[in-house]
């Protein structure tokens, strides 16, 4: 048995490659942050460069093996994981034909098509699959059809991400309910394809790989990756899974009525049920858990992390500059300063993301509002912490969304991923919501929830919930700071209002949305 368990996470900002002990311990990190750019032919397009990403990729597998030192002959698995929707088409031979990342909303014109088709589809096909035309493969497939006919005719196989870097990895096509089930086209009862959906979409139904359950070996790495990544050929290779799923097993959620809020790129909040029941208003997504038995109601807030991103890049350069003088973070920098602004940031508040509505959803202009010519109040520091408070506020309002559905509004959670290295994020996330907040030692829950499918795989783990047990470890709870939690209810249901006139803006085009899905 070999001593090490690798992860592949291919994130919406960055791919990397986790490697871990077989007791959960992190051993050493490759990350590569990539983008996905939109064709200029197609408004709203969000293209996925499956060559130059694969360099990212296989580079680092090769870093992090080097940066460790370890023997790749004994890593006794490997495991993937990626941002969810995100969809790829391949050839007969398994060639990449086309592939879009998660947000691709260039397929205005299919969901129109969808909907004179049939008005009520788009929810007959949620309450079988727990997805709405929003995020899945069935106006992007259809997009295909119209605009690329000849790519359409070539399409053997659909497929995500995950599954892309196992097929990268051994050779092998294959797709696992997690990540599969939010293309639209599976079944949640069942999980597995449903090609009756596709069928009602004028569609093909002869493009579905052999499905996977999570935690099973789908193949061994071949020789031809092996050259190019340098792991061993013949290492196993297990089916992984969707990152939000996957890093529900990294933080322990393997039981109904456990929640968590993964601060990454996009902000999602996960709920576990052990029943595959859809909301009928259609306002809440719907999953397969990367564990057999459970299911996932799912809220997400867009765009967190590129959002601070975007912020440390366009105004923190005397930051960024220490932190190439002092060896310290950015963002640990920013943080120092934005602690001493006051809950609330002076009655200042931004808009960027809003509550989610699965089925008619739509984020309007971006925009910071309510401050004052007033540098000593109102500068770089507190429009920084704005943005911290604001993806608390969307997530409060995810969470009391899911719990309009389940009747459940958590206690506790979970909270983990880039976001939850800020001890002053985990905080205000504490104050906004109102409840304890526990965040795991391994940030990198994802990639630790891929390591544990890929040990599981191999027989290194018998029993998941047992496991997690054992390895997932909380560094550190936050409590609710009482006057805190006061001002932010306060702001909250103003934030509420300004965004639904920001939308109302918008909607009389004297704004452009940040995002909404096709058609809306």
């Amino acid at each position: 048995m070999g001593k090490y368990l690798m992860a592949l996470d291919a994130g919406t900002g960055s791919v990397r490659a986790v490697l871990f002990d077989l007791d959960g311990n992190q051993l050493g990190v490759s990350q590569q942050e990539w983008e996905h750019k939109e064709d200029p032919r197609f408004p709203g397009s969000m293209d996925f460069d499956w060559v130059h990403n694969w360099d990212l990729a296989s580079g680092c597998i090769r870093d992090v093996i080097k940066e460790t030192g370890i023997d790749p002959a004994e890593i006794a698995a490997i495991s993937t994981t990626c941002m969810r929707e995100g969809i790829l088409l391949y050839d007969k031979d398994y060639n990449e034909i086309w592939a879009c990342a998660n947000v691709d909303a260039r397929s205005d014109d299919e969901v129109v098509e969808l909907i004179k088709k049939s008005p009520d589809l788009e929810k007959e096909i949620y309450k079988v699959s727990g997805q709405t035309y929003a995020l899945g493969a069935l106006p992007r497939i259809l997009w295909v059809k119209n605009k690329m006919p000849e790519v359409y005719e070539k399409a053997a196989y659909v497929g995500m991400f995950n599954d892309w870097l196992i097929l990268k990895l051994t050779g092998v096509m294959s797709i696992d309910p997690s990540n599969g089930s939010t293309t639209g086209i599976f079944d949640l009862a069942t999980r597995n394809w449903d090609k009756s959906i596709m069928e009602k979409c004028g569609l093909r139904t002869d493009i579905f790989p052999k499905v996977y359950e999570s935690g099973t070996v789908v193949a061994d790495v071949s020789e031809k990756a092996a050259a190019i990544t340098g792991l061993a050929a013949g290492t196993p290779v297990v089916a992984g899974g969707g990152d939000a799923q996957l890093g529900c097993i990294g933080v322990g959620l393997t039981a109904p009525g456990q929640g968590a809020v993964f601060g990454g790129s996009f902000w999602q909040f996960e709920y576990n049920t052990s029943v595959p029941k859809t909301d009928d208003k259609c306002r809440v997504r719907v999953n397969c858990h990367a564990l057999p038995d459970l299911w996932q109601y799912e809220a997400l807030a867009f765009y967190p992390g590129l959002i601070m991103r975007w912020y440390r890049d366009s105004f923190c350069q005397l930051e960024k500059q220490l932190s190439k003088e002092t060896g310290r973070d950015t963002y640990d920098l920013m943080n120092e300063k934005a602690e001493k602004i006051p809950a609330g940031c002076y009655g200042m508040f931004c808009a960027f993301s809003d509550v989610m509505n699965y089925i008619s959803w739509k984020h309007a202009a971006p925009t910071f509002t309510n401050f004052a010519l007033d540098p000593e109040k109102f500068n770089r520091y507190t429009f920084y912490r704005a943005i911290m408070e604001n993806s608390a506020m969307v997530t409060k309002g995810n969470i009391e969304l899911v719990a309009s559905v389940t009747g459940e509004y958590p206690k506790e959670i979970i909270f983990a991923s880039g976001a939850s290295k800020s001890p002053l994020w985990c905080q205000i996330v504490s104050d906004v919501l109102n409840i304890p907040v526990h965040v795991p030692k391994v940030k990198e829950a994802t990639a630790l929830g891929a390591a544990i499918l890929a040990g599981k795989g191999v027989g290194i783990y018998s029993d998941i919930t047992e496991t997690v047990k054992k390895v997932v470890k909380i560094e550190k709870t936050y409590y609710p700071n009482a006057e805190n939690a006061k001002v932010y209810d306060g702001l909250y249901d103003t934030w509420r209002k300004v965004y639904a006139a920001q939308l109302a803006l918008a909607g009389q085009n004297l704004t452009k949305k940040r995002w909404s899905a096709p058609r809306v």
